[in-house]
């Protein structure tokens, strides 16, 4: 089979949930035998890049600016698409959906399928006309497309009340392995077990700041074992002023430390080695940076809004959402309880390998594709034209 993806900023995955969702499944469906490309920005994926574990990458040009980088983009690998006799276009999120009518009006022996990640209208980043758009753009990508796939009961829930339409619910996956090293720890001044981890972009909905916060007050109070520390990974996306408004929250602390964006070996022994991991996120789609904290069998305490709910079952803690003495008092509570830390570590971890396998996760998109492509050439032809 044929297949593009399109809406990524590009892979091999730098920073967001999106692109590293892109990046497994894309990589999975290579290794099953069929024939992927994927669009790539030139800020986030460097234009020589031709290839990637199987996956063929494309480059094309963007306005690089915050409110048009993503359509543009999306707007030129569409209209290239259009000649490439894809069995399936795969559209990822919301704003880059909008432009799914194009293959469906000029291309319509061509699928159409669009992953729905998350209600981006409400991340602070974005302005009034720019939510008034992703409000529209979701109405597309929820009635355009043949088939649209949502990544969490709780996106899959909203859009069948609000569209009557069924939606196939796939959830983002978290194949991991431990990093034994801790050679690159050193670097940022932490030692195993003996930091409290958070991973994000560093955006205002992600509540950063609430965590902040928290730690602040353990620390003044005594609360916390010496030289123990909070480990912020993460960079901003287009919202500096953020991320300069977390560093003044945690100005003279040195037990707060922000690494910025981190990837491959270095991101694994941060995850690896964490004594329990924290995600304040005011709103999520189902969170990958969560699952894979899951799964190095660390316990999570997370906000409770349904999908972090929905993400850790019985395997973690939940506080209330934006409530900082709530999210104090769980810290408080477990960083001296190593035993059940470990427990609930435990519990995570078998709950991702039970549920979230990137390989399970491929299989199941692959049949979306082709259930589209079979309510198509029952009246056509067979798709099995492209295949390899």
């Amino acid at each position: 089979m044929k297949i593009a993806f399109i809406g990524q900023k590009g892979i091999p995955s730098i920073s967001g949930g999106v692109e590293k969702h892109v990046e497994k499944l894309a990589v999975h469906l290579a290794e099953m035998g069929h024939n992927v490309t994927v669009y790539t920005r030139p800020a986030y994926t460097s234009k020589t890049f031709k290839e990637f574990q199987g996956v063929k990458l494309v480059s094309l040009p963007s306005i690089h600016t915050k409110h048009l980088d993503a359509i543009t983009h999306t707007f030129v690998a569409t209209l290239h698409a259009l000649f490439q006799n894809y069995d399936v276009i795969h559209y990822h999120s919301i704003g880059p959906s909008i432009l799914s009518f194009i293959p469906r009006i000029f291309r319509p022996d061509v699928r159409v399928i669009a992953t729905f990640h998350s209600r981006d209208y409400f991340h602070q980043k974005w302005n009034f006309f720019a939510r008034f758009f992703l409000h529209f753009a979701e109405k597309v990508i929820c009635t355009v497309p043949e088939k649209t796939i949502v990544i969490s009961e709780t996106l899959r829930d909203y859009a069948e009340a609000k569209y009557n339409r069924p939606f196939s619910l796939i959830p983002n996956g978290a194949d991991v392995t431990s990093e034994p090293d801790t050679e690159l720890l050193s670097q940022f001044g932490i030692r195993p077990k003996r930091y409290i981890l958070s991973v994000s972009r560093l955006v205002a909905h992600k509540g950063i700041h609430y965590l902040i916060k928290a730690f602040n007050e353990l620390e003044d109070t005594n609360k916390l074992p010496n030289n123990f520390k909070l480990v912020i990974v993460g960079s901003p996306a287009h919202t500096e002023e953020y991320e300069t408004f977390l560093k003044v929250l945690a100005k003279d602390r040195s037990n707060i430390v922000f690494t910025g964006e981190q990837t491959g070996k270095t991101l694994e022994e941060l995850f690896s080695h964490a004594y329990l991991f924290v995600q304040p996120s005011e709103d999520e789609g189902l969170s990958l940076a969560l699952l894979e904290a899951m799964g190095h069998r660390l316990m999570p305490i997370v906000s409770d809004i349904p999908a972090n709910r929905e993400a850790i079952a019985n395997t973690g803690i939940t506080f209330a959402n934006k409530d900082v003495n709530h999210l104090k008092k769980e810290l408080a509570y477990f960083i001296n309880r190593k035993d059940e830390v470990e427990a609930l570590g435990k519990l995570a971890e078998a709950r991702v390998q039970e549920q979230y396998s990137w390989s399970a996760i491929a299989r199941r998109t692959l049949e979306v594709y082709e259930e589209a492509l079979g309510n198509y050439t029952t009246l056509k032809e067979p798709y099995a034209r492209h295949t390899k």
